[in-house]
């Protein structure tokens, strides 16, 4: 397995499929990409789907344990099923959607091998949903969410970004996981470093605060210092007043007593999220890159042979570096890039050296 300088081990990859998305979310920072002709062929500029299997070999041969296909909506690639299936036998394969596909597409993954999947749903409101997402697809979402579940994807991970425009449906996005078996809620701390717009920022404290008064438990993973609650969803509707509603369209009545799994990604004042980040990431169009808030990392793979990819996931993890705290640094209550990262010239000798170190 490739340790990086600052020990990290690198036991995952995030593989873009495409940039494309048929939503446009606001808060995105691929805004305007907004892409609603449905699945196809990888286009021009993306990686087809041997140069991904060809990819996740090299990883394999590295100890990557798991691969998460993201976008973009990853979905609007049609081979996504082909390339879960010809995925390395034991690397855990997990999907991040906004899950307007799964309808139909759920059982034929699941087939093919996917592990795990995260749904996007910023809102339980179909309104609420259209006015964050620059979407009308709300039905299909919840559809697909249900259609992931009926598929074994057990549990279904909800990811929501908390930002002004959202963070007042977090009490009816919690409780809509307690009341409903299979689910989980991602909290995700809006970073405007991506997006831009800082005043739509909020202090997510403030959501922790909120969910450790009501919780029956918390737990601490060691994983990036995440905060998981543990949440009734009668007690969340003791504390907004509400009824506990199934919020899906189905048979089956919630008694309100369910307990739902919620959990705070949240990296902007957390230093220990990025020193335990185990990740490095593919763009759509086959450059590795040392984490998500880089651009001037890009690592390409050439014609992705496998000694060129090797050579570029070596290089890509010696160069990795921390990030808040060091990459970046704050100045006047500023996130700013801390200049003696930038400019320095990849090593490649001595990154495969100290990267083949175990």
């Amino acid at each position: 397995m490739l340790v990086d300088q600052f020990g990290r081990e690198v036991s995952g990859v995030r593989v873009s499929l495409t940039d494309r998305c048929n939503f446009d979310c606001v808060y995105c920072h691929n805004e305007g990409l907004g892409d609603t002709r449905g699945p196809m062929e990888p286009q021009d500029d993306e990686m087809d789907t041997d140069d991904v299997v060809r990819f996740l070999e090299v990883a394999h041969e590295f100890d990557v344990e798991a691969v998460k296909f993201t976008g973009g909506e990853p979905m609007l690639r049609d081979d996504l099923a082909e390339i879960v299936r010809r995925t390395p036998d034991g690397m855990e394969t997990s999907l991040t959607t906004n899950g307007t596909y799964l309808p139909d597409r759920a059982a034929e993954l699941v087939d093919a091998g996917l592990d795990r999947v995260n749904v996007s749903q910023d809102a339980l409101d179909p309104e609420a949903f259209a006015e964050v997402t620059k979407s009308g697809e709300y039905e299909a979402v919840i559809d697909g969410v249900l259609a992931a579940l009926d598929a074994g994807l057990d549990p279904v991970k909800l990811n929501m970004v908390v930002f002004e425009a959202t963070a007042g449906y977090v009490p009816e996005m919690v409780q809509h996981v307690a009341e409903r078996e299979g689910l989980q809620l991602q909290l995700i701390e809006y970073m405007p470093e991506l997006a831009g717009r800082p005043e739509w920022a909020i202090d997510i404290e403030r959501v922790h605060g909120w969910l450790e008064d009501i919780a029956l438990r918390v737990e601490q993973r060691s994983m990036h210092d995440r905060r998981r609650y543990f949440v009734e969803a009668d007690a969340v509707a003791a504390a907004t007043d509400e009824t506990a509603t199934d919020r899906f369209d189905t048979d089956g009545e919630p008694d309100g007593s369910g307990v739902g799994m919620v959990e705070i990604v949240d990296p902007v004042e957390n230093e220990d999220f990025c020193a335990n980040c185990h990740r490095v990431r593919v763009t759509h169009e086959g450059h590795l890159k040392g984490c998500l808030n880089r651009n001037d990392d890009l690592r390409s793979m050439g014609e992705m042979t496998k000694p060129e990819i090797r050579d570029a996931f070596r290089e890509v993890v010696h160069n990795r570096v921390p990030y808040y705290g060091e990459y970046m640094v704050k100045e006047d209550g500023e996130w700013t890039i801390n200049e003696e990262y930038i400019g320095t010239p990849p090593t490649s000798e001595g990154g495969r050296e100290t990267a083949e170190s175990d």
